[in-house]
Parts: C-alpha cells; sequence; structure tokens
C-alpha cells in the first residue's frame, strides 16, 4: 500500500526562493489588519500629524473605548503601531517604515516565489485563458 504523504511542513521540498515566505506570512499581522472596525482605527492613527491618544481615535468611532484599547493593542502585537504611556494616557503612532518594510518584503518574496505561475507553464500557441461568463438572467424553461 502507497502512502500520500501530504504535508507542507517539509521545509526540504521547497523552492530555494520560497524560503522567506512562510514568516512573513505572519498570521498575527493579517488578523490585525482583517477587521474592518480596527482598520478604521487604524487609520484615525495614521491621520494623526503626531501620536493619538486612545481617546482620540476612540472619539467619532463608535465604538466603546475599551474595544478600542484592545483594537489597538492588537494593531501593537502585530507591530502595525508604537504604543508609549504619558502618564495617564498612551499615545499610538502607525509604524510606517515597520509596514512598509513587511509589505514590500511580502510582495518582493511573492514575486520571487510564484512569478506569473501558470503563465510559464503553457505552451506559447496555447489560447489565452477567457473571463469566466456572466450567468444568464433569463428564467429556466420549466
Amino acid at each position: 500500500m502507497v502512502q500520500i504523504n501530504n504535508s507542507y511542513d517539509d521545509k526540504s521540498k521547497e523552492p530555494a526562493c520560497c524560503s522567506g515566505l512562510a514568516e512573513l506570512l505572519s498570521p498575527r499581522l493579517f488578523k490585525a489588519l482583517a477587521d474592518p472596525k480596527r482598520l478604521s482605527l487604524l487609520v484615525r492613527v495614521a491621520e494623526g500629524a503626531g501620536p493619538c491618544t486612545v481617546s482620540h481615535v476612540a472619539n467619532g468611532s463608535g465604538v466603546d473605548l475599551s474595544v478600542v484599547s484592545r483594537h489597538l493593542s492588537i494593531l501593537r502585537e502585530a507591530g502595525i503601531i508604537k504604543c508609549e504611556k504619558h502618564g495617564k494616557e498612551v499615545l499610538c503612532t502607525l509604524q510606517t517604515d515597520v509596514v512598509v518594510s513587511i509589505l514590500r518584503q511580502l510582495a518582493d518574496a511573492l514575486e520571487s516565489c510564484c512569478p506569473e505561475k501558470g503563465l510559464q507553464d503553457r505552451p506559447s500557441d496555447a489560447p489565452t485563458p477567457s473571463p469566466p461568463r456572466a450567468r444568464s438572467t433569463r428564467p429556466k424553461k420549466p
């Protein structure tokens, strides 16, 4: 009986060009960016001319201050924002250089690992794939 190993944990089979991709695909980063409300709070931090207080970020967001604090802590743990306590206030700043660096490295890794995947394997005389057809809106015949 032949057993097939469907595990992707074997690093020896991973192409050399894809070696750093797994480290860049951080679930923590994508979790932080996946929530629409969290993204709107991130935009509020980014739009600030400098560090923003948590209460400033919460004002007008329609979200309770404790929930805003929780969202901001997830963004902080992902390295997207930096928070510093000054007295009774916590000031949050977008880590622009960190976010740009992570996204740039991820884009570079994806391009080197998956350059136009599928196009290089297609024969030169093969037809270009057409986009999927739209479904007909006509009623079905009984």
